[in-house]
């Protein structure tokens, strides 16, 4: 406070503008890790936010270790906007991940396992064991284990084998009866076996690791063995050859190179480089230097646990009939207006959609009568003459991918716009592009250097003589799998200005040829990020002008520094912000005389928060967009994205509802403070708000029960 009462603003050095990007990703880990503490939460959902603490390590090693790595080897001396140097961030986040990784075994070996056991699902250690089950583990063993392990000797011999990415393996030291030599053998523990191995009449569960090393003499029948230990290894998540993210030049010479090189990177990254080494603490010290040193990694790589390594396992426990143990089943709702159409008629969804456009948000609207019904309607209908649509991620067993099919099969003209890049689902992406090719499906990857991420179905049907379109934008991807778990909003519209634009986006996706003109979608990498500055900068003006202004939006990351000067100086003009962010967020909040006026909030609930919405208050004309783009560097320059404004009244009253209810949410809410900390809210009346409850009791009624009682 200065002499008259006022806060004295904060002068921050320009590299302290920024929270950095890696650190604040590992906050959203520690986000999920307070999941796992919740004594309110029933048992085994803790045990899922368990399981996705390792997933998320996983993912981060992987990718954001091993980018800070090279950036290391490549002498880079700072990263992004924050003026750290990549050594310091890797070895913070070194740190904080070591951190977590003891803070959740704790958790988990002094209440997860404990209740586990109270509930009658006990995962119980080898040494626990009565004779009869050690016996039936034994056998278990030789009839199912045995014959398809491979045992692996580091010898003269024997050089030092390939330990595969995320695998748990056994290293076994063993002593020769022969020559008395001492020996190394890696042994991998096989994916094929259930990782927890059921003990007869539902007694619990046995590591399938445990029951190998206790069997071990059935392996080696005339040798000693002196010690075995599980650990795991963690690689890149890139190749030695050069990511597909930046194709080659001559890759505009070579016609379909495109399958190639990605298959060529799938092939190369099994062999990528090692990033973490993970041990049980009972793992000893000079074996895990010795093993640091084949994997050649630095000491500060080893990640040691007191629980079991690889908890992502912890979810596929076959727990039956303890429904008392999870949350009530969610059923999705079918959407109101969609819920009545007679399952028969092909031409119903298409008929309602011509009454005004339909808003779904799911999880809580039925992914199967809405956003499916729509393709398996298109594909089936006489009257539609093509199909078009953009394919992130999708289901193993697509029913959309078949819907697809079946209409080229028909006869109608069918484009599949497949982002063979996605990362980690460029395999079974390729798979079944294939397939559809084979179908009479056209296939198309693209545009050269950008990946695509837009998410987007367009279906043309002749309607009297006449070529009417329709159009389903959406924030997710065209997943079953994920529509009932992620959190996500898709727009169902015949409006004809956005199924022209978004028709004009597909000739440039499949033509190949850039286009910048668009009379409603905002798209990247062409007009996006200018778009949206301009939005903040006329939020700015109505501000100074003391007209009523304001910027609410919700997302997955926030990073793109432009953006968020544009959002800093938005706040000095007196702009109220509030951002939903639920992973990273490199802004920093509240500081004064630079984001006073800088909410930044982030919800971590039952379902995954997924989509993206962007609300500007226009001098009380409010506009709406919604869209596959996060305000990240990647997604505003690298990427195809697409964003659509809401044009529908109703449909912004709806987002507006949307944004209202998350911002009440008074327990899965947790506040970002100025120094990058995250805060959860509790109820200062008793009373909890959880905005996903919400939206599962209130999902078609209108107007939400929370917001007519303010």
């Amino acid at each position: 406070m200065n002499k008259n009462g006022k806060t004295s603003p904060i002068v921050l050095h320009e590299n302290q503008r920024f929270l950095n990007r890696d650190l604040s990703w590992l906050s959203f880990a520690s986000r999920v890790l307070k999941q796992v503490k919740e004594p309110e939460l029933p048992l085994l959902e803790r045990i899922k936010f368990a399981s996705i603490i390792g997933m998320l390590h996983d993912e981060f090693l992987m990718k954001r270790v091993s980018n800070l790595k090279a950036l290391i080897q490549q002498n880079k001396h700072k990263t992004a906007h924050d003026g750290v140097t990549p050594l310091q961030v890797l070895n913070a986040c070194r740190g904080k991940i070591q951190r977590q990784i003891n803070a959740l075994a704790n958790e988990v070996n002094e209440n997860l396992l404990p209740e586990l056991k109270k509930a009658g699902i006990p995962i119980m250690n080898y040494e626990e064991l009565n004779t009869t089950q050690k016996k039936y583990l034994r056998d278990y063993f030789c009839e199912s284990v045995h014959p398809i392990i491979i045992p692996l000797a580091v010898d003269a011999e024997h050089p030092f084998p390939f330990i595969s990415n995320k695998s748990l393996n056994l290293a076994v030291q063993v002593c020769d009866s022969h020559d008395n030599c001492k020996r190394f053998v890696k042994i991998e523990v096989p994916t094929n076996r259930p990782r927890w191995i059921p003990l007869p009449q539902n007694r619990g569960y046995v590591p399938l690791e445990q029951v190998m090393i206790a069997n071990l003499d059935q392996v080696f029948p005339s040798a000693e063995i002196l010690e075995a230990y599980p650990f795991r290894v963690i690689r890149a998540v890139e190749g030695e050859t050069s990511s597909v993210s930046e194709y080659p030049e001559n890759l505009v010479d070579e016609p379909g190179s495109l399958i190639h090189q990605v298959t060529n990177e799938l092939i190369a990254r099994r062999f990528a480089g090692v990033v973490a080494l993970q041990v049980e603490k009972t793992f000893p010290e000079e074996l895990r230097v010795w093993l640091a040193e084949q994997l050649n990694l630095e000491l500060e790589d080893i990640y040691t646990t007191e629980s079991l390594l690889n908890l992502n396992d912890l979810s596929s426990i076959n727990v039956e009939n303890i429904q008392h143990l999870s949350y009530p089943p969610h059923k999705p709702q079918p959407h109101s207006r969609l819920k009545d159409l007679d399952s028969e008629d092909t031409e119903a969804i298409f008929q309602e959609i011509k009454k005004g456009d339909i808003l779904l948000h799911h999880p809580y609207h039925c992914f199967d009568t809405s956003t499916l019904k729509f393709i398996q309607s298109a594909a089936l209908d006489p009257h539609v003459l093509a199909i078009k649509i953009s394919i992130y991620r999708t289901h193993k067993q697509s029913l959309i991918v078949e819907a697809l099919a079946e209409a080229a099969r028909r006869g109608k003209q069918v484009v599949v716009l497949v982002e063979v890049t996605a990362r980690f689902d460029e395999a079974p992406n390729i798979a079944w592009s294939q397939y559809l090719k084979k179908e009479g499906v056209h296939v198309a990857y693209g545009v050269e250097k950008l990946k695509t991420h837009v998410k987007i179905a367009l279906v043309v049907r002749e309607e009297g003589g006449k070529i009417c379109r329709y159009l389903h934008i959406g924030t997710g991807n065209y997943h079953r799998g994920t529509a009932r778990v992620y959190e996500d909003l898709g727009l169902l519209t015949c409006n004809k200005k956005l199924c022209a634009d978004v028709g004009d986006l597909f000739n440039q996706l499949t033509g190949a040829l850039p286009n910048t003109q668009y009379r409603k979608l905002v798209v990247a990498p062409y007009n996006m990020r200018n778009h949206f500055i301009k939005l903040i900068r006329r939020e700015a003006g109505h501000a100074r002008a003391g007209r009523p202004s304001g910027i609410r939006a919700k997302m997955n990351q926030l990073e793109d520094p432009a953006i968020i000067e544009e959002l800093y100086k938005a706040s000095r003009a007196g702009v109220p912000i509030s951002l939903n962010v639920r992973g990273l967020c490199c802004l920093r909040p509240g500081v004064p005389g630079l984001s006073e006026n800088i909410k930044v909030f982030s919800v971590v609930g039952r379902f995954l928060e997924h989509c993206r919405i962007y609300e500007f208050v226009n001098g009380g004309s409010p506009e709406y967009f919604i869209g596959s783009a996060d305000w990240m560097r990647r997604n505003l320059d690298r990427r195809v994205e697409a964003i659509a404004p809401i044009l529908d009244n109703s449909i912004k009253k709806e987002l507006n509802a949307i944004l209202t209810v998350y911002e009440h949410d008074n327990s899965t809410v947790w506040d970002c403070m100025p120094d990058g900390s995250y805060i959860r809210r509790t109820p200062s009346n008793g009373k909890k708000i959880s905005a996903q409850q919400i939206f599962i009791e209130t999902v078609n009624q209108d107007p939400i029960p929370l917001l007519s009682q303010k």
